[in-house]
């Protein structure tokens, strides 16, 4: 056996002991209701000890309190309703969702999208379907269901191999995940987790939804650079001794614009663009509305910072409503409220894991567990010295580890950030930093686990013109992708926070700013 073969037997066991232990692991929702029930078996047992650490908030000397007792069984089954109903990642996220639905449904984003890949140049062809990929975030799942596919269809129709337009679209669908410069519903999503994280230490703490706004903006260029030379230059040269053999007959085509899909998306654009220029005519005087009584406009008591959701929501409404009315779409005021409904009905499994996290996060911040873990987390890691920028490379990693067995985003950051964040705010590094240094974490090993719930979907887009692939197929494709973005975005986050460059908007390095 060659060399080449034992290291892809190794890798396919590997590939085997990963999908084993990932689908022996509980669903995330469950995963919340078995860490709820351990915070309050711990509380109750650690109620029983002292413990030698300051509480930062209150200068006296920390209680872990125990939520058996009758008065805190009571107080729970009271706040109930209230810990889901004002936990503030579901919110932002339904509002952003409801004018995302209505664009989806009259069809303006899948229109965008398609416009965009038919008039590239061909030897832009692999950007543009990274870019697309990358921009498709605001839609949530059309990156899925839309570009992964036409990556495929517009890569055979150029004469390239079909499976390299695939492995394009899903690194930039999925591995660049984090990559974006349009606002969407993932900002507000981890925001509010890391803001909920972060007020157990800090209650009064605000964190802006687009705290990591220009580091995201800044990778995307990196993604789109980087994703561009991996699949020019080392994914698709491997995949030239790969036969097609699906038939062409039954291969997916992509359709052109009609004159009406065309005049809608003019005019859809146009609206975009009059409201982008009526906001900034708006925001630019002194004595703007939008700006707090200081006169400034991003900060977190600016009224134009407390928009942002309420403006992503318009920013994919209006386009959306211009597109269904004159490609004739939309047909009624029905047809808006179906789109809604529709987008309401993809959410039904994020509300449910999300109502076990707002209980999870309650009793962790009831108990002070989080606190004494992060106190004594944070002492651990100054005792052993280890510079800032090791510990976010140790996020980094770790949420690239833990990426591999748990696919949720909105779960990983729900466990992880009620650790992380309060812990890295006691050696002094701020919540947005560390937000920062999970997206990339996260986004660089989607495409290589197996129990990412578009995983399996992608690889029946590759056996479409590819019979024999295989989830070992599929992860040996994107594994240069998800290495090298893991490096590469890692040293850039690092460079970028030597440089001090702005992370987002209101967001800082340090903590306390």
């Amino acid at each position: 056996m060659t060399n080449e073969s034992n290291k892809a037997s190794l890798s396919m066991r590997f590939l085997a002991m990963v999908e084993r232990v990932g689908n022996k692991l509980p669903d995330p929702a469950v995963l919340f209701i078995g860490l709820l029930l351990l915070t309050w078996l711990l509380s109750w047992l650690l109620s029983y000890f002292s413990f030698d650490v300051v509480d930062p908030r209150t200068g006296s000397t920390l209680v872990i309190n125990n939520l058996l007792s009758g008065t805190a069984l009571t107080q729970f089954l009271s706040d109930m309703v209230t810990n889901f109903s004002h936990f503030h990642p579901v919110g932002v996220v339904l509002v952003a969702m409801l004018g995302i639905g209505v664009a989806d449904h009259t069809g303006f984003i899948n229109a965008a999208i398609r416009s965009l890949l038919n008039l590239t140049p061909k030897f832009l062809l692999t950007p543009m379907v990274i870019l697309v990929g990358i921009v498709s975030h605001s839609a949530v799942d059309a990156g899925y269901v839309l570009v992964i596919p036409l990556g495929g269809v517009i890569f055979y129709a150029a004469g390239r191999h079909p499976l390299a337009g695939i492995a394009a679209a899903f690194a930039g669908v999925s591995g660049g995940f984090s990559a974006n410069f349009v606002p969407s519903s993932l900002d507000p999503l981890l925001q509010g987790l890391s803001q909920e994280g972060a007020r157990l230490l800090d209650p009064a703490i605000v964190l802006n939804p687009l705290n990591n706004y220009f580091f995201t903006t800044a990778s995307s260029v990196l993604i789109v650079g980087l994703g561009w030379w991996l699949t020019d230059r080392v994914v698709e040269p491997r995949l030239a001794a790969t036969e097609v053999d699906g038939k062409a007959e039954d291969l997916p085509k992509m359709r052109s614009l009609s004159k009406k899909e065309r005049k809608g998306l003019r005019w859809s654009l146009f609206a975009m663009v009059a409201g982008l220029v009526l906001l900034f005519a708006t925001v630019y005087p002194e004595s703007s509305a939008w700006r707090n009584e200081a006169g400034e406009i991003t900060k977190s008591d600016a009224p134009l910072m407390a928009s942002i959701v309420s403006l992503i929501f318009l920013l994919f409404l209006i386009p959306g409503l211009v597109y269904g009315a004159v490609s004739g779409s939309l047909k009624s005021s029905k047809d808006v409220i179906v789109g809604m409904t529709k987008a309401m009905d993809s959410m039904s499994y994020y509300l449910v894991i999300m109502f076990f996290i707002a209980q999870f996060v309650y009793a962790f911040g009831q108990s002070n567990l989080g606190v004494l873990l992060a106190l004594k987390g944070a002492s651990a890691l100054q005792m052993l010295g280890m510079p800032a920028p090791g510990t976010i490379v140790g996020i980094v990693l770790l949420t690239a580890f833990v990426n591999v067995f748990i696919g949720s985003a909105s779960g990983k950051w729900g466990l992880l950030a009620p650790i992380f964040v309060p812990m890295l705010m006691q050696l002094g590094i701020s919540p947005d930093l560390t937000q920062a240094a999970y997206r990339v974490g996260d986004s660089s090993t989607n495409i290589i686990t197996p129990l990412m719930p578009y995983f399996p979907l992608v690889v029946v887009y590759c056996q479409r013109y590819v019979k024999n692939t295989g989830i070992g197929t599929l992860t040996a494709m994107m594994l240069p992708f998800s290495m090298w973005f893991l490096a590469t975005w890692t040293l850039f986050l690092l460079g970028y926070a030597m440089l001090g460059l702005p992370l987002g908007i209101d967001a800082h390095y340090a903590y306390p700013p």
